[in-house]
């Protein structure tokens, strides 16, 4: 774990600007979240709107909103596939992710052109290096 001030940044994850996080799975699908920056920066999340399962996403589309107390957020895909699985755990618990934002995942993608996407990311230092940055 890579701490920047406040926040902790996990490595060996992929993360966006929009401080989306991307873990790949050894069977090659993406579980996507948000990251400890994110969740800080929203305070106590109040609900999760999960995206459909089976619904296809392009890099960068909303995935899905999060609400907190201060305001409702948009969640952005980090990679391009089709939504095989939600984090059903976060209709009843979104407070899950303020508690441990690395593993609240939302939502699981097979991923549609992984590789090239990849390369559009951040990797944990070049992440905490964009953070200090803000």
């Amino acid at each position: 774990m890579i701490e920047v001030g406040e926040y902790k940044v996990k490595e060996g994850l992929y993360y966006t600007k929009d401080h989306e996080w991307a873990q790949v799975l050894e069977d090659g699908t993406v579980l996507v979240g948000i990251s400890d920056y994110a969740q800080k920066e929203l305070g106590d999340l109040a609900y999760v709107e999960l995206p459909e399962v089976g619904t296809e996403v392009s890099k960068g589309d909303v995935l899905c909103e999060v609400e907190s107390v201060k305001a409702v957020s948009e969640v952005y895909a980090p990679v391009s596939g089709e939504i095989l699985e939600v984090n059903e755990e976060l209709d009843d618990a979104p407070e899950k992710i303020n508690e441990e934002p690395y593993e609240a995942w939302i939502a699981k993608l097979k991923p549609a052109n992984l590789e090239e996407e990849l390369k559009e990311l951040m990797d944990a230092e070049a992440y905490a290096k964009y953070l200090e940055s803000l």
